[in-house]
């Protein structure tokens, strides 16, 4: 089974920045896809970005367009995701999970990502 770790989580100013990283464990499929969610206290789970490691081929959740960017490390098996503007909205346990392809029309739903980490905390404060 693939195993994630997730790190970078903190306690950051609005209009601040973080780094999150996620260390993979494999890749079973040249394509595979590394995805990160976030849980904010009190609410459901909700996608946020998504990469191809192949070929960087990404997806984005509207509410971090234009303030997030995901990418990959492919040979060190390192998927990262630069949160830059960080709004108190953005407060959540963050993870990254993964699946055996990249379809940007999927990676959101419910059980496409087949493996999980156990999350990293970021908190914005005011």
């Amino acid at each position: 089974e693939v195993q994630l770790v997730e790190s970078g989580g903190g306690l950051v100013q609005a209009g601040g920045s973080l780094r999150l990283s996620c260390a993979v464990s494999e890749y079973t499929f040249d394509d595979a896809a590394v995805g990160w969610f976030r849980q904010p206290p009190g609410k459901e789970r909700e996608a946020v970005a998504c990469i191809s490691v192949s070929d960087g081929r990404s997806d984005y959740v509207d509410s971090v367009k234009g303030r997030f960017t995901i990418s990959n490390d492919y040979l060190n098996k390192m998927v990262y995701l630069q949160m830059n503007n960080l709004k108190t909205d953005d407060t959540a346990a963050y993870y990254c999970a993964a699946a055996p392809i990249f379809m940007a029309n999927h990676w959101r739903q419910s059980g496409f990502m087949t493996s999980w980490g156990k999350g990293t905390l970021v908190t914005v404060s005011p």
